[in-house]
């Protein structure tokens, strides 16, 4: 008992020092002396994996002030912790131990049920307790992933396409990717979904002048029918929505044109159903430049070099991810979260994909380059979205294999 007692009041004296270094408290003066007013600590649970304190703010306390002290609670704790609030009064702060994120497989029906309602999902992940985490790209149009070789960004960038592709119809969205590396996006290539697949720089700016007449063309659609947002069109005149996924987005840093275009779309895409999937081993400060990083709302950082890269990508912590801990990410999004990313194969991957595999050229801009490198045959029957789901859930496809 005495023990647990003693433990338990070093706990809630080292979070009061945090709420001291992180300016949350109220001051109050009286001749001579100061009387500081502290968040209450009203429970401390410890288990194996986390530790969780509750506390609530004192009546006049602005709750901004957390914000603007959070990086106290990350100098105290480490990364790996998790604050969330009623945005008034309460908060709970999670403190994660070691491991507390594990490596695991992608398996669509494990994951399925998270998208539910969501227009374009995307899935991210497990969080530190082994909740599924997914977001709506349709509310927050752009992503940027970034991380080094080996980091797991290239399976996480794969994992997002296939996920896409199982949950939207082909007549409901036109991918176009870029893949300059000639690495990565070889296995959609005849995906019914994908409109462009681009392995030189000359070929995807091709693509995106087109996507920039695109945008015109919608804009003025939307002007014509008195609309601010695509999706408030009538269903009849109600386009697909358009999928730009460029990987290695770094090695388009001397292409102006190309880059221009990029931010382009980035500015203006939301309302008219254009949306960005960019990444990269190493951030760029050139590419990603004020106007077009602003635009890249949520953020997938994977283990970064230094903690100067973490900043450009503005994933604080990606910097302390180790080699073993693969998979391993912080994602931004509104606030700082580490995840797992699920490990899908290449070879899981092209069979969850086969049913969606059609006839060469039907789906693909013909150029040289995808006629060089592409697949030579593929079914030509594309069954619905629902008989393909519920193939992939009866075991005829997705990700069986370990690592």
């Amino acid at each position: 008992m005495l023990r647990n007692y003693l433990a338990m009041r070093r706990h809630r004296t080292r979070l009061t020092d945090c709420f001291h270094a992180a300016g949350l408290y109220l001051r109050y003066k009286h001749d001579k002396t100061e009387r500081y007013i502290y968040p209450k600590i009203h429970d401390v649970k410890l288990t194996a994996d986390y530790t969780r304190y509750v506390f609530t703010l004192p009546n006049g306390l602005d709750p901004q002030t957390v914000r603007k002290g959070e990086y106290a609670f990350y100098q105290f704790y480490g990364a790996q912790i998790k604050l969330t609030s009623d945005d008034i009064k309460k908060y709970v702060l999670t403190i994660f131990h070691g491991g507390a994120l594990k490596s695991f497989r992608w398996r669509y029906e494990d994951f399925a049920q998270s998208m539910a309602g969501l227009r374009l999902p995307v899935y991210c992940g497990k969080d530190a307790y082994g909740q599924h985490v997914t977001y709506d790209m349709a509310d927050a149009p752009h992503l940027l992933i970034a991380g080094e070789t080996g980091s797991g960004k290239s399976t996480q960038v794969r994992s997002i396409l296939t996920t896409l592709i199982l949950t939207q119809d082909p007549q409901d969205i036109e991918i176009y990717l870029g893949d300059l590396k000639r690495s990565e996006f070889h296995l959609f290539r005849h995906v019914a979904h994908v409109k462009s697949l681009d392995v030189t720089a000359d070929a995807l700016l091709s693509t995106l002048r087109k996507l920039r007449r695109l945008l015109t063309t919608r804009g003025a659609l939307l002007d014509a029918n008195g609309a601010a947002n695509v999706v408030d069109l009538p269903a009849a005149l109600r386009p697909p929505t358009v999928l730009l996924c460029i990987d290695e987005v770094a090695l388009l840093k001397g292409d102006k044109s190309a880059l221009e275009i990029i931010e382009e779309i980035s500015a203006l895409g939301r309302a008219l159903g254009v949306y960005l999937i960019l990444s990269m081993q190493r951030p760029d400060a050139k590419v990603l430049d004020g106007k077009l990083k602003v635009n890249l709302t949520v953020r997938m950082g994977f283990r970064t070099a230094d903690a100067i890269n973490a900043r450009i990508i503005g994933t604080r912590g990606a910097e302390s991810i180790t080699l073993a801990e693969r998979g391993k990410y912080v994602f931004k999004h509104e606030t700082l979260t580490e995840l797992q990313a699920p490990l899908l194969t290449l070879d899981d991957a092209v069979k969850t994909l086969t049913p969606f595999y059609v006839t060469p050229d039907t789906n693909v801009h013909a150029t040289e380059e995808n006629a060089v490198i592409g697949r030579t045959e593929a079914p030509t029957n594309t069954p619905s979205k629902s008989q393909q789901i519920f193939g992939l859930l009866d075991g005829k496809g997705g990700g069986q294999n370990e690592r």
